[in-house]
């Protein structure tokens, strides 16, 4: 979604330089969770709905999590809130952590599996693929049985898919072409 991408950027950059250091990302991650609930953002946008009254919303969701916000974010919040972003504010913390990941020299990697993967081989598959892509990587693993067998690997817009559901669908285009 360009356009969240193209709005979130110039928050995600000023929160990034204002708190780059201090520690804020589970608890910028946790106030991008509230604000992804589609009952939330209904909510919000409703235009009788003072934005004061869904930022103690917001802060009093979070405060039953534990999580308590820092001033940084909070500003982060009432602007979004004052601007009519809320929806956007998953893709700022998204991009917030792309940049602290560029700073650090670390990617973020998904890894789609069609089974579970124990410890042991996530630490052999992440090996192999930190030398093929040359950078450290952060792995998260999601299962997605219709790949048959085998991984798919995306680094930011790079992808490799070893999958077997991948390998059908070369043998497909070669045997048709």
């Amino acid at each position: 979604m360009a356009e969240l991408a193209t709005i979130a950027r110039p928050y995600a950059e000023a929160l990034y330089a204002v708190a780059r250091g201090t520690g804020i990302g589970p608890h910028l991650a946790a106030l991008a969770g509230v604000a992804a609930d589609p009952e939330l953002r209904q909510f919000a946008d409703n235009p009788k709905v003072d934005t004061e009254l869904v930022f103690n919303v917001i802060s009093d969701v979070l405060g039953r999590k534990g999580v308590v916000l820092a001033p940084t974010l909070q500003n982060l919040l009432r602007a979004v809130l004052d601007n009519g972003r809320l929806a956007a504010l998953p893709e700022i913390a998204a991009q917030v952590q792309a940049l602290a990941n560029a700073d650090s020299g670390v990617s973020d990697v998904r890894i789609e599996s069609a089974y579970p993967i124990d410890d042991a081989q996530l630490a052999e598959v992440l090996a192999a693929l930190q030398r093929r892509f040359g950078r450290r990587l952060e792995a998260r693993v999601e299962l997605r049985p219709e790949l048959i067998g085998g991984i798919r690997a995306v680094v930011g817009d790079e992808v490799l898919d070893t999958s077997v559901k991948a390998r059908l669908e070369q043998m497909k285009m070669a045997l048709t072409a």
